[in-house]
């Protein structure tokens, strides 16, 4: 039997936090990337995307004054994080092992009222799943309904 190849992705990133005492996720975005080194450049590009809004550079000319505060010493550093994450180009490849093999890829970065998560997965391995034989439990095997 050949191998499969993973040649599409499924990519979304979503901030989490904490609204009326429930955890609450809002999608930041969502994106069908057709080539594994596609989607590797959508999830750098919302990990920076994400970094800038968090942690832009002063001076910028659409920041009024005062805009930016410092936070507390021991607050952990998404935006370090994150911009860490796309610069570590054996992190990237790691990534692209993963997705190419069928697995999901997750990363978070979280501070004290927010937790950011990326993630990636192969279209093909979510088919298979979802096509797959499963034990029940009472040990017999049930066929996946056609939806």
């Amino acid at each position: 039997m050949g191998e499969i190849v993973h040649d599409e992705f499924l990519c979304h990133v979503t901030a989490y936090g904490i609204c009326g005492g429930q955890r609450v996720g809002v999608p930041l975005g969502t994106y069908r990337a057709p080539t594994l080194p596609l989607a590797l450049w959508w999830l750098r590009d919302r990990a920076a995307w994400i970094a800038e809004r968090l942690d832009p550079r002063p001076g910028l000319p659409h920041l009024p004054e005062g805009a930016l505060v410092p936070v507390a010493g021991d607050t952990p550093d998404v935006p370090a994080l994150l911009r860490s994450w796309c610069a570590d180009v054996d992190r990237q490849s790691g990534a692209a092992e993963e997705l190419a093999d069928g697995r999901l890829v997750r990363i978070t970065a979280h501070d004290d009222t927010t937790e950011y998560e990326l993630l990636a997965e192969s279209v093909d391995a979510l088919r298979m799943a979802r096509a797959a034989p499963r034990v029940t439990s009472s040990g017999r095997t049930a066929l996946p309904v056609a939806g």
